[in-house]
């Protein structure tokens, strides 16, 4: 069965950075960006209960706020940079605009978001340092159940945005678009999923287009196809037709998105290529254009191998409570 992802009701409060997160549960908080140039990138993700954490598979996930972390990936030239380093509870701390980990703290106001960074990356120990920031413009509060169970919930709350990044470590400095988003469940994504590819992309006008496909371990396919507008309204679309992409190159994860009829789709570069996912930038087509894309690809049962997990910490350390940033 192939069906669209259901609409919550609006909620105002569902992505303040304090809303609780129950046993089993998760929630993270979501932005990347590419510079107007397109030589750069980057995404940030800031995880309570980690939903790609082995510490956090390993343990009952009786307390999803011991497993947090923010992490930090830059793209692009010889500034890439990768840093998560997981953090137990001592060293989170959350207001319903204020979110912090250990060294590092994002901070939302009315009219933008600062993401401070103070990291050490991995496997390479080298410092991110500096400060990003996001220009919100138009932001939405529609929230979708994406599972269609209850389960676990998205909200894209600025599909489009300018933002400014300004790093020391990295010597780097760019502006761009940017995108910011909410997830947020109440037991592990593997339970329901199988598998998922999600799309974003802005069109010529500064409309962006949002691609959700899902398939749950029942069966059933899920689809979203959605168009956010700089005015803060936002619209259905027809689905367009699945396109199928290259796998990753190293892990040979199976890559997809949707592209109209005619216009193809296919990968412009692998920014991730992990043992359960990849990010790619893609080019697609999209209500009769040629768009940019960012795509993530989730492969559940690459997730669920004992391999993987015992592969991850060499990527995502672990950082007993209370020590702080290691010089």
């Amino acid at each position: 069965m192939d069906s669209a992802l259901a609409l919550k009701a609006n909620d105002q409060t569902f992505c303040q950075f304090d809303q609780p997160v129950g046993g089993g549960g998760y929630a993270w908080w979501y932005f990347d960006a590419i510079s107007d140039d397109a030589e750069y990138g980057f995404t940030v993700i800031a995880f309570i209960g980690s939903v790609f954490s082995p510490y956090y598979a390993w343990s009952d996930r009786s307390r999803p706020e011991n497993h947090c972390a923010i992490n930090v990936a830059l793209y692009g030239k010889d500034r890439t940079r990768w840093a998560m380093t997981e953090r137990g509870s001592a060293d989170l701390h959350t207001s319903s605009d204020r979110f912090q980990v250990g060294p590092s703290d994002i901070q939302w106001s009315d009219d933008k978001v600062e993401i401070r960074i103070r990291e050490f990356g991995a496997p390479l120990p080298r410092k991110l340092e500096g400060t990003i920031t996001l220009h919100l413009e138009a932001t939405h509060s529609e929230v979708f159940d994406i599972a269609g169970n209850g389960a676990h919930y998205w909200q894209p709350i600025a599909p489009s945005t300018r933002v400014s990044v300004r790093l020391s470590r990295p010597d780097l400095s760019w502006d761009g678009t940017a995108y910011f988003d909410h997830n947020r469940g109440s037991r592990p994504l593997e339970s329901d999923f199988a598998y998922w590819d999600w799309s974003r992309g802005d069109l010529a006008n500064g409309d962006t287009v949002i691609l959700y496909n899902t398939d749950m371990r029942q069966g059933e396919q899920k689809r979203l196809s959605r168009i956010f507008h700089r005015d803060g309204t936002n619209d259905e679309i027809p689905h367009p037709p699945q396109a199928k992409l290259s796998h990753s190159p190293i892990f040979r994860i199976p890559r997809r998105t949707a592209s109209q009829c005619g216009l193809g789709a296919s990968v412009i570069e692998t920014l991730e290529d992990a043992p359960f996912y990849s990010r790619s930038v893609i080019e697609t087509g999209i209500l009769g254009e040629r768009v940019l894309a960012m795509n993530e690809s989730y492969v559940s049962a690459r997730f669920r191998s004992p391999i993987t997990k015992l592969m991850l910490p060499f990527r995502m350390p672990r950082r007993p409570s209370g020590r702080g940033l290691a010089r």
